[in-house]
């Protein structure tokens, strides 16, 4: 049989395991949706990027035109994840007469409602293609 002081010891730890979770679980749901906010994050830029890399390489081809790479940018967002990066926008331009660059630029979806979404910029630049003589 238990002693008198063992007893009463035992009843005041009753309920620490709620309190724990009461005080745990917010750090743990929060934990949760900051990772999956990261992940939404990082697809939206990997989707930023794979758009600009795309319009670089139609603004770059022979006889083609920087806008020409900002269209394609657009479209393949809009093909690939427009639901993904929203308020999608993109901006190509010459930085040198030799180069073309473009820039895609919005925000990843939010897991917080009427909270926005983490802005997202990614660039890709590339040489324009051209003929070229030896020496």
């Amino acid at each position: 049989m238990a002693t008198p002081a063992a007893r009463t010891t035992h009843a005041r730890d009753q309920g620490s395991a709620s309190l724990e979770l009461i005080i745990l679980f917010p750090a743990l749901l929060l934990f949760v949706t900051a990772l999956i906010q990261y992940g939404l994050w990082f697809h939206a830029r990997s989707l930023a990027l794979a758009a600009a890399q795309e319009g670089v390489a139609v603004g770059r081809s022979y006889g083609s035109t920087p806008a020409a790479g900002q269209d394609t940018a657009l479209v393949f967002i809009r093909d690939h994840g427009a639901d993904t990066l929203t308020e999608a926008a993109a901006t190509a331009s010459t930085p040198d007469p030799l180069f073309v660059q473009v820039t895609v630029t919005g925000r990843s979806l939010s897991v917080m409602p009427g909270v926005p979404g983490i802005a997202v910029t990614q660039t890709a630049a590339g040489p324009v293609e051209r003929f070229t003589r030896n020496g």
